[in-house]
């Protein structure tokens, strides 16, 4: 229930009237957040885009730092409601053609969205980024590339890294997203799973260098393992519909 001065927000898409959205969920990342602006700033300059920050509930100066400029957006949670439920929120506040995803916490690197983008005009739908020198202990990048490696196989959405959450699709494909807990995880099999193309790119992986990591194996694990039995039933559960085209025009009568 919300609070008498807290509003439900709604969760809509709005009509896409700019090429580029970029969403980045935040979360106590106060030391980052003007760099990360900044950058993405710079490396988009020259398009028509918009960066949609969702701060999910943080409890330091992540807002007050957040570098104000007229292609900024913010949406401030109430209260924490983890990830999935930032990156859903921009997402379907995202107006652009294009919706790019990224952390907040500076090791997904800028500099990577022109590459995602140019196979987005190749005719893909989803592009996901993999690390391929992920900047992360020997121990975290076992137990990924372990966690990757069933996931992939149960669900069968052939991405190596759906952890790096740099990513970049057509706007069309967020009508596959289900708000849950752990859907950052699926975007690759929900997306998949509607007939869209997907495809991944290597991308830089830079090491964290302020705040701390929000994520720990035990908060994964259990959870992780879970949420994927519940994709898989999802996924054979899904229909796509396609109308098969009559040769009338749209006034004729039937």
């Amino acid at each position: 229930m919300a609070k008498p001065n807290e509003k439900l927000m709604p969760v809509h898409a709005d009509p896409p009237t700019l090429d580029l959205s970029l969403v980045i969920p935040l979360f106590n990342e106060e030391d980052n957040v003007a760099n990360l602006v900044e950058e993405a700033c710079g490396v988009l300059e020259g398009r028509d885009f918009e960066i949609v920050l969702v701060d999910d509930g943080s409890t330091d100066a992540t807002v007050s730092r957040i570098p104000r400029r007229p292609n900024v957006r913010v949406i401030e949670f109430a209260k924490n409601a983890g990830q999935s439920a930032a990156m859903y929120s921009g997402v379907y506040a995202a107006r652009g053609r294009v919706i790019a995803l990224m952390d907040g916490d500076l090791q997904n690197d800028p500099a990577d969205l022109p590459r995602l983008l140019a196979e987005i005009d190749k005719g893909f739908d989803l592009v996901c980024g993999y690390r391929a020198k992920r900047k992360d202990t020997l121990f975290k990048r076992l137990q990924s590339r372990v966690a990757n490696a069933v996931r992939s196989r149960f669900t069968g959405d052939g991405i190596r890294d759906t952890g790096c959450s740099l990513k970049a699709m057509r706007c069309e494909c967020r009508e596959a997203l289900v708000p849950f807990r752990g859907m950052h995880r699926f975007i690759p099999a929900l997306v998949k799973g509607m007939g869209y193309r997907i495809t991944e790119v290597p991308v830089n992986h830079r090491p964290r260098v302020a705040g701390v990591s929000k994520y720990g194996f035990g908060n994964r694990a259990f959870r992780a393992t879970r949420d994927m039995f519940g994709v898989k039933w999802l996924l054979s559960r899904q229909f796509q519909i396609r109308i098969k085209p009559t040769g009338r025009g749209e006034n004729d009568a039937s």
